[in-house]
């Protein structure tokens, strides 16, 4: 039997809501029919946006939405997407299957989605093909309040009060479909370009993210930092509030972008690989976050990890440029052992984006017409909506076993524990077992607290089940009852291949 002991008199840093982000780039079905219809649809919508899509998200309690990109980003000009719709000018998406963009979702279509959603705005500006004046002039057109042309623009488009943008990325993988800059040029490029990002009289300081590194590029994120902290002016709070970390995980190889796996159709071996590959995501954030302590010791600068999760070849049949891919009981524990390690991590790491939201990559949603269905990754990340803004809590796994083999070999448990401002406790654990459920014993080290189970659920099945249209219930969140409470914890059977969510009242 494997023991979790929890310290719930050790508070550690707060798990940033943003830790549960969302990422829309305009790549395949992702905004259009994904997340915008338009007005004119059969589809149930308001002011564009589908109805079912929206009210989804909102359960599982999204706490912030980057967008528009990506490698699209450095190649948006937002003044193509305001004003008329007719009018609009189309361009051709270069990155992402050739189609022609009409522009019809633009600056005042995002805001108006995630006015829908309740949650906050993570810009991306254009720094690899656009220019400084075009990144500050969007700016004030979002965010100023009073009488300057951006903000008459604005006015004249039919908004007539400023938006609030709580982040701003100043480019986006610049060392590569960015601009293929090197470390120390970019650098010297964020300094200027984040100069020119206003914060007006009366609008809400916009956090400031830089582009950091692809992977495990531990130079890039040395030098990006020791060029922007090289005469650095003493005000330097709000001169970086994030820098970026991306990492995908690709199923069954490293060096062949082209071949990366399928979604649904894989062996055991490769299973354990995938897991194995996405818990590399621990290292990278202790290798990179000890880098940013040199010049950071206090964190202040959070980690963003803004692009992350599993990308497989696309379904068979599908535009290859769209990356639309199933989602099955393999990505519900990709997400939760990622969900699990930034929590852990939280001192750091302050946002994280999956990639993406809706028919593109690891996708909470999929969409066919008017048809929607919630993926295994949708049901973890409402299972986990209850530790945004807790408190972590030191928890250590005593007699965790390893499941794989050889260089695929992982722990078998992989937790963390959080505490909110009423003194619930929420443990998450993945079981990464494909074969043996394992007994848990919960306990606390304060014997003088005894929790009851408020409430348990978990998402489980076979490692390849999915959620299709014609049967979207394959995988769902479930009540969980193979529980017994204690004196001072419980214990818990979680099953084999799952992801366990428990809520403990004192």
């Amino acid at each position: 039997m494997a023991k979790l002991l929890i310290n719930n008199e050790s508070k550690k840093s707060k798990i940033a809501p943003e830790i549960y982000g969302h990422f829309s780039e305009h790549l395949g079905r992702c905004i259009y029919e994904g997340l915008y219809v338009g007005d004119n649809s059969d589809i149930p919508n308001v002011n564009g946006m589908r109805s079912d899509v929206v009210k989804a998200l909102k359960e599982m309690k999204i706490p912030v939405l980057r967008w528009p990109g990506g490698c699209f980003a450095d190649e948006y000009h937002w003044m193509d997407g305001i004003g008329p719709k007719e009018k609009r000018k189309k361009m051709i998406n270069t990155h992402w299957g050739g189609v022609v963009e009409d522009n019809s979702f633009g600056t005042h279509e995002f805001f108006e989605l995630t006015k829908q959603l309740g949650c906050k705005t993570y810009v991306n500006a254009n720094m690899g093909s656009g220019t400084v004046r075009e990144m500050s002039e969007w700016v004030e057109y979002m965010t100023f309040n009073g009488v300057s042309p951006m903000a008459d623009l604005r006015k004249e488009n039919g908004h007539e009060e400023p938006w609030t943008v709580d982040y701003l990325g100043v480019g986006n993988e610049n060392w590569g479909c960015g601009g293929n800059m090197r470390p120390t040029y970019y650098a010297d490029e964020y300094r200027r370009y984040q100069t020119y990002v206003r914060n007006y009289n009366g609008s809400k300081p916009i956090s400031k993210i830089c582009c950091g590194p692809n992977v495990d590029d531990y130079n890039w994120t040395k030098n990006v930092l020791e060029t922007c902290f090289d005469h650095t002016p003493p005000q330097f709070h709000g001169f970086m509030d994030g820098l970026s970390l991306h990492y995908y995980t690709l199923p069954e190889t490293e060096d062949d972008w082209n071949v990366k796996g399928s979604a649904t159709k894989f062996t055991e071996e490769v299973f354990y690989q995938t897991l194995k590959r996405s818990l590399f995501m621990d290292e990278l954030i202790r290798k990179h976050g000890a880098i940013m302590d040199q010049y950071d010791p206090d964190k202040k600068i959070g980690l963003m990890v803004d692009e992350w999760g599993i990308w497989t070849d696309v379904e068979p049949g599908t535009n290859p440029g769209f990356l639309y891919q199933q989602n099955t009981m393999r990505d519900a524990l990709v997400a939760g052992m990622n969900l699990n390690i930034f929590n852990k991590h939280s001192d750091r790491v302050r946002m994280a984006c999956i990639a993406q939201m809706v028919n593109v990559l690891q996708s909470v949603i999929l969409t066919e017409n008017e048809k929607m269905i919630k993926t295994p990754t949708y049901h973890v990340f409402k299972m986990f909506r209850y530790h945004q803004g807790a408190k972590l809590l030191d928890s250590e796994l005593i007699n965790n076993s390893k499941v794989g083999s050889g260089k695929n070999e992982l722990p078998k448990l992989f937790e963390s524990v959080s505490e909110d401002e009423n003194g619930v406790v929420t443990v998450t654990l993945t079981n990464n077992s494909l074969e043996a459920a394992e007994d848990v014993e919960i306990a606390f080290t304060s014997d003088s607290d005894s929790y009851k189970v408020a409430e348990a659920s978990v998402v489980t099945g076979k490692m390849a089940d999915h959620n299709t249209f014609e049967n979207p219930d394959v995988v769902t969140e479930d009540k969980f009852t193979d529980y017994n409470e204690k004196e001072n914890g419980v214990t818990v059977k979680i099953p084999a291949c799952s992801v366990l969510m428990l809520r403990l009242k004192k």
